[in-house]
This record gives structure tokens, sequence and C-alpha cells, in this order.
């Protein structure tokens, strides 16, 4: 039935707003939120299809529509900055603001529970250069604001981690959750694990930790060139491995330079990706002095290292001791599952591999260890349903997280009117119950229905 509803709902507005954000329409004076809520109607009655046009016609008309999906945009955008200029907007339910007044993720207290939290668009770049995932993407372009909802669950999440560097945070006495060091964040579709996790990490990089951030799991076992390695009996990935390297540098490059190297045993090569193996040599020596950008700097220079220089970097971020250090997985179920890689068996058939036997993934992929691990699972990247206990991860190792509750969602429906994706007409606490239950908490399709509110 939802998906019905959704599905009529995109039909009225054929073409969505933020996919033409770039483009540049003369502006138009709107005098009112009655009149802008008018002209969007008339806009949106426009984008009905006429199955009596021709398909020369029907082409010019979806072009008319284009151009009248960026008008609206470039409208809305006008409207919000003016609102920036009332800050009586900035309320929220029951008169509470809307948005906390903290600058850090580390300064949220209880009290910013169902608050937004505004970040800086540069700072965001600079703390996440691995990318952020699409449902905070997503949240951004349709709200046209860099905010995001502060739950409790983020709170419990963050707070896990900060008694795990500082026990002393909270009184021996106090009967607080139990501490945590590893931990899988699982729920239902759209509950966002991804989001939190991202904010974990740019949380954790403020406070200067050191983090092995992989927001798209999902690449270590699919694509790339993959070949099965002689010595190990796993199957490398040169081309991750290189990705990855990069990534890892972009944020800690300044932290490795400062981390000397711990082991000095020789790193055994593979296949290079597209150029074969070496003919004279079959490991790299480490000398000593080499310190942990100059090791994850050879990784990248020589292909054929790439594989072996992740898997001693595993080795050696559990030994770092000068500052604390979080390995973060994004898309983490898809290291339970086979991969898109296949071995041929006979000339008929091929064997699927499975996760486990890729050299990286095997690498980080256990948790049965004393280092600060959290895996998220993506069920957008699911390939089946996966057993309660897993290998390589403690039995209390998994979190449920929870959709929206409804004092959540109400603070959502007010930003989103806040933000004018609401018609403020039709605006009331029925209505936004009504999408709150039709859409069971689901944050995305919370955020599709409410524009439709009526």
């Amino acid at each position: 039935m939802l998906r019905c509803i959704l599905r009529a709902a995109a039909a009225s507005s054929r073409t969505r707003p933020w996919e033409l954000k770039n483009t540049t329409i003369p502006a138009v004076s709107c005098s009112s939120d009655t009149h802008y809520s008018t002209f969007v109607k008339a806009k949106r009655d426009k984008f009905k299809p006429d199955a009596n046009k021709s398909p020369n016609v029907a082409s010019a008309s979806r072009a008319t529509d284009s151009g009248d999906a960026a008008f609206i945009l470039q409208e809305r955008r006008r409207l919000l900055a003016a609102d920036g200029k009332d800050p009586s907007l900035n309320l929220g339910p029951n008169g509470r603001p809307l948005f906390t007044d903290s600058d850090s993720l580390n300064e949220l207290v209880r009290e910013d529970t169902c608050r937004y939290f505004k970040f800086n668009h540069q700072e965001l770049q600079k703390l996440l250069p691995e990318g952020l995932p699409m449902g905070m993407v997503k949240e951004f372009e349709d709200s046209l604001r860099t905010s995001l909802l502060v739950r409790r669950s983020f709170l419990d999440l963050r707070d896990n981690f900060r008694r795990v560097v500082d026990p002393t945070i909270l009184p021996s006495k106090s009967k607080g959750p139990k501490v945590r060091k590893q931990i899988v964040l699982d729920g239902p579709v759209s509950c966002g694990k991804s989001i939190a996790l991202a904010m974990l990490v740019h949380w954790a990089r403020e406070e200067g930790w050191l983090v092995f951030y992989v927001p798209r799991g999902r690449e270590w076992t699919h694509g790339g060139y993959f070949y099965k390695h002689p010595h190990t009996g796993l199957w490398d990935t040169p081309v991750q491995a290189e990705s990855k390297k990069k990534d890892f540098l972009k944020y800690n490059e300044s932290f490795l330079k400062e981390l000397p190297c711990q082991i000095f045993d020789s790193i055994p090569l593979g296949e290079g990706a597209g150029v074969g193996w070496l003919k004279d040599a079959d490991s790299m020596v480490i000398p000593e002095g080499t310190n942990l950008y100059e090791l994850v700097k050879t990784g990248i220079d020589h292909t054929h290292a790439a594989v072996g220089v992740v898997v001693r970097l595993r080795k050696e971020l559990s030994l770092v001791k000068d500052r604390p250090v979080l390995i973060a997985i994004d898309q983490y179920n898809n290291w339970f599952t086979f991969s898109a890689y296949e071995e041929p068996v006979s000339i008929r058939s091929c064997r699927p591999i499975h996760a486990r036997e890729l050299t990286m993934v095997k690498a980080f992929r256990s948790m049965m260890h004393n280092d600060m691990m959290v895996g998220a699972f993506s069920h957008s990247t699911a390939v089946g349903k996966l057993r309660k206990d897993l290998p390589d991860v403690p039995v209390d190792a998994r979190v449920l997280f929870p959709r929206y509750s409804l004092d959540e969602a109400e603070a959502v429906c007010h930003y989103y009117l806040r933000q004018r994706l609401i018609p403020r007409e039709v605006f009331s606490e029925e209505n936004w119950k009504k999408l709150y239950f039709l859409s069971n908490g689901n944050g995305v399709e919370l955020r599709e229905l409410v524009p439709h509110m009526r």
C-alpha cells in the first residue's frame, strides 16, 4: 500500500528539484507563503502526463516541467534565505529550540536530543574525505541544509567509545550500559545506521583519533581485478587495496608520519594489477625507522605490494598506543556473504567465492580482538539474511538501531516545515502523525511523503 502511495506521489512531481539545483532561472517575486504554495501546486498539476500527446510534444513538455522544477527550487532557496532573518522560525515542538547551540559533536548532551546539529560543509569534506553515506547526502539535498537530527541512539554510541578510552567519565557507582569495544549496528531498513556511523567517525576525528573508515564495504567484495595467491590460498584484490590506502591517507597523513612501524618482517608480494608477477622478488623488506605513512605510500607506489601492505597495516594499527584507534566499517554485512567473484571449476561451471576467502576482508573482518571496532549493516546492499551468531564477532556485539520514535518524528517534521518541504497551511499534528504511522518511522519514506501532505 505504502509503495503505491509513493509511486502515485512521485508521478505528480516527475522531476525532483534537487536534480536541477545548478540550473539558473531569473528570479521571480513571491510575496507570501500562500502565494508560494499556490504557485507550487499549480506547477505540480502541470507535471501530470498527458496520454494524448505525441512523443515529440511529450518531450517538450518534460523539458518545460524540468524548467518549472528548477524555478520552484530557486524560489524555495530565496524564501529560505529570507527565513534565516526570522529566529522565531527556529522553534520546534512545544516551542523548544529546533537547533542545538553546540559547536561540535563532542559537546552534545542529552538535552540536545531531538534537536538538529548544524554541520559546516568544509569540515564535513575535511573530516570525511572518503565520502558521505548516501542517506546523509539525500538528507542534505532535500532539506537544502547541512543539518542532522541528534538522536539518543547516536549519543549512546558516542558515549560508549568515549568511556572505552576514559573509563572515569561515568562514576563507578553508576549502573550505566555495558561498555563494548566491538559493536555491530543492526536494525531495519532506513533507520540511520550509516549516518550514525559517519557521525561517529566525524566525532572521533575531531577528538584526534586515528580512524580507519570504510564507507562502502561492498566495494571490497565486488568489481576490480582478483586472483588467487598461491602461498596463502586467499584471493587478492589489488585495485581495492590501492584505493583504500589512498582514502586512508586523505585525513590521516599527518598522524601516520608520527607513528613508527613496529613490525619489520618482509611483506609478501603478489600479482600487480594488470602487470603480472615480479620475476626476481617475492617479498619486500621494510627497513627500521619506517613510519606508517611511508608504509602505506609504498603500497600505493608498488602495485605488487598493495594487498600485503593492507594486511600489515591492520597488524600495525593494533600496536598503536599514542592515540586511540577506531576501525569503522559500513556495509559490514557484505563481508559475511558471497562476493561477486567466481572460481572456474570446470569448463561449464564456476564456484562462488565467499568474502572470507578475500585477503583484505579476512584481515579486517574479525572482531575477536581488543581493538575498538564498529560495523554497520546496510540492508540496501543485503544479499541474504544473516544468522544471529556471526563468525568472528562477539555474541553481545550486535546492537539494534531503532527507527524514528514519535518524538523524533515530530522534530523531523517541524524541521521539514522550517525548510519548506511541507506547505505551512496544511501542517498539523494530525497530518504529520498520519505520515509517521504510514512510514512506520522509516526516515527515507517519511522525507519522501512530507512534501505531499494535504
